[in-house]
């Protein structure tokens, strides 16, 4: 895929950006149905044959975090990607449209869900009545759920105002509510464990969202030499947010499975399971990350490098998917 696209008079004569406009949105429907059925049919594959008992609602909840997760890297991946245009000399101005109102509206209904099964005391309501909201303020988990809330609703407001920059700072909210969230006091270390969260979901969400908008922004860019000098400049700064995630990853696995266990648990164990499936995700993110470098750097159209990276964001969807999936199985080890 290029972003060499005919004038809008051609274009609007041959009907070219209709149909493919059509075709992009039915493709991002049917990614979307593919990457739900991930959390929702992930528990029972993940737990067969391992003797662990699934959790409530395990696959619902997979889907509220998977949700509560991409509506992280939206809005974080538009203003990482915002401020890397700034750089590029003679960007043009044009700019596609915020998905940020969306994410926020769709982080709220995730985080809301998410709020009610903690105010049930982890289990899933089967009517209002089983919701206990004052009770979401006594527990430390409540706070964290309630924090989430009320910060999707604030970045939602910023993201409809003239400064959509201030969400940076409700999105940091979420990111360590979640760090927080999961690294219990009760957890050996919660603090280190805590920070690895947060530096693995904040490299993450910068990672997807803003390969997701550098695309976006790309097919409104009729220069490909500003196209091609701001993939550029995201994909240095991928290698490092790349590194980051891996490592963070790792340190983070091993907190969970010590070196000894951690071959038999990959395969005994339901969140040994994904967590492999994850790795084996990311490894085909990297690779895929690669060739658009090489393309990038080597072919005669920069932009060449638009297919693999296309290739790259549903791959990555897939990853976030399977990360919701993570954090609704129960934990190898028992602290």
């Amino acid at each position: 895929m290029t972003l060499t696209r005919p004038s809008s008079g051609v274009a609007g004569a041959r009907g070219a950006p209709e149909r493919s406009g059509a075709g992009r949105a039915v493709a991002v429907l049917v990614l979307v149905a593919l990457a739900a059925l991930i959390p929702l049919l992930g528990p029972s594959a993940a737990l067969h044959g391992t003797g662990e008992a699934a959790p409530p609602g395990a696959g619902g909840i997979a889907l509220l975090r998977t949700v509560l997760f991409a509506a992280l890297c939206v809005p974080a991946g538009e203003l990482f990607v915002a401020r890397l245009a700034r750089a590029v000399p003679g960007a043009p101005p044009a700019r596609p449209r915020s998905w940020s109102p969306y994410a926020a509206a769709a982080g709220l209904l995730a985080a809301l869900g998410l709020a009610s099964v903690v105010a049930t005391g982890n289990l899933v309501p089967r009517s209002l009545a089983d919701i206990d909201v004052g009770g979401l303020y006594e527990t430390r988990e409540g706070a964290l759920a309630l924090l989430e809330v009320n910060a999707f609703v604030v970045a939602g407001l910023c993201a409809l105002s003239g400064r959509p920059a201030a969400q940076v700072w409700p999105l940091a909210a979420v990111v360590v509510a979640e760090a927080l969230r999961a690294h219990p006091p009760t957890e050996h270390t919660p603090l280190a464990g805590s920070g690895l969260t947060l530096v693995h979901l904040t490299c993450a969400a910068l990672w997807t969202g803003g390969l997701l908008h550098a695309l976006r922004t790309l097919r409104r860019w009729p220069r490909a030499g500003a196209g091609a000098a701001l993939l550029g400049l995201y994909a240095r700064v991928a290698a490092v947010l790349l590194a980051a995630v891996t490592a963070t990853g790792v340190c983070s696995s091993l907190r969970r499975m010590p070196p000894d266990t951690v071959v038999d648990q990959l395969t005994a164990t339901a969140y040994g399971r994904t967590l492999l499936a994850k790795v084996l995700l990311v490894a085909a993110v990297a690779a895929l990350a690669l060739w658009a470098r090489v393309r990038l750097r080597r072919a005669a159209d920069p932009l060449a490098a638009c297919s693999p990276a296309w290739a790259e964001v549903a791959a990555l969807g897939a990853v976030v998917a399977v990360s919701g999936l993570l954090t609704a199985l129960p934990l190898p080890i028992r602290w």
